[in-house]
């Protein structure tokens, strides 16, 4: 479990919301709240507390120019665990992990550079993931794309956006909240 401070460098698929909504309806408990359909390029990031202009500005000099077109096609499922590859961001989120060495995503679990996806389930049941898995196959395939990438972070009372970095300006630092 996140603690609060923690951060995180997500592309956010509103396109894919559908797919976490049929599984919160297959089983509630399997879709995180507070964060839309995300697929996660660096988490954890920094602390809250050590994000700053200088850190957004040489994030964002680590991004590619331009929006990035995303099919979402196909469905992985390992135990309770349902999830949805996006490779078209596999060299996004090495370029940001390339930038930020020092924090392993996911803690190290798996791999330095773990492949990039989209969770629309997390420890479900064996049975509800497999429901879930046939519901987003039936849903499939999403064409969609991104324009910016967005730095949350866990409060006390949720996730919350700290920036967003457009793809279309670059070098632009878009909105930018610093946290109290």
């Amino acid at each position: 479990m996140a603690q609060v401070g923690t951060t995180a460098v997500l592309a956010v698929l509103p396109d894919a919301e559908p797919l976490l909504e049929s599984a919160a309806r297959v089983d509630p408990r399997s879709v995180r709240p507070g964060v839309p359909a995300h697929a996660a390029l660096l988490y954890p990031w920094l602390a809250a507390d050590e994000v700053g202009e200088p850190e957004l500005r040489r994030l964002r000099a680590a991004l590619p120019p331009g929006r990035i077109p995303i099919r979402l096609a196909a469905v992985e499922r390992t135990g309770g665990f349902v999830g949805i590859p996006v490779p078209e961001l596999r060299g996004v989120a090495t370029a940001v992990r390339t930038a930020f060495p020092a924090p392993a995503p996911y803690g190290g679990r798996f791999g330095p550079d773990p492949p990039v996806h989209v969770t629309v389930a997390l420890d479900a049941g064996t049975e509800a993931a497999a429901d879930i898995a046939v519901r987003t196959a039936a849903r499939l395939p999403i064409v969609t794309g991104i324009d910016a990438l967005h730095v949350v972070a866990l409060t006390p009372t949720g996730w919350q956006a700290l920036a967003e970095l457009p793809l279309t300006d670059e070098g632009s630092i878009g909105s930018y909240v610093k946290l109290t």
